[in-house]
């Protein structure tokens, strides 16, 4: 049966990443969603210090357990590189923000040079902070805003 796949490094779990999932877990409806947990030797390349995997991937777990969505059904895949099993694994959806899109579409290339029917690409839209720009981990990270898009200082 075809799956859905939703992907990230997921740091800082904020209100982005909340929203990314949530509607992964409902364009699978109760199907496989596959959710890609970027390795810490991925997150290594960013220009920054990312918690270890085994602490996101804890983050991760306690909220999948907190939502109240029938049939949960997924599992948590290590990635090791952006596409994961995605270019060559049975899936019909993708759950994109948009800054991965490029991402997705790199997949569908890929998937085509193998004859592989391409993904339908679901892109959600950022969330944006009290400022009116986009909920990023780089700028909690940054102590700009927290994982709400609070502004520093008013949390």
């Amino acid at each position: 049966m075809p799956k859905t796949a939703v992907g990230g490094t997921f740091e800082y779990l904020h209100d982005g990443h909340r929203k990314l999932l949530r509607r992964a877990f409902e364009i699978a409806a109760g199907d496989l969603l596959d959710i890609g947990l970027t390795s810490d030797s991925m997150a290594g390349k960013k220009d920054r210090k990312i918690p270890p995997y085994a602490t996101r991937l804890n983050q991760l777990e306690d909220y999948i357990a907190s939502l109240d969505i029938p049939d949960k059904n997924y599992q948590i895949e290590k990635l090791e590189d952006p596409f994961g099993t995605t270019v060559s694994g049975d899936y019909r959806y993708i759950v994109v923000s948009p800054e991965t899109y490029a991402v997705a579409e790199k997949i569908n290339k890929l998937r085509r040079q193998d004859g592989k029917e391409q993904l339908e690409i679901v892109k959600i839209d950022y969330v944006m902070a009290e400022d009116e720009e986009p909920i990023s981990s780089t700028r909690i990270s940054n102590g700009e805003i927290d994982i709400h898009g609070r502004l520093r200082g008013k949390f």
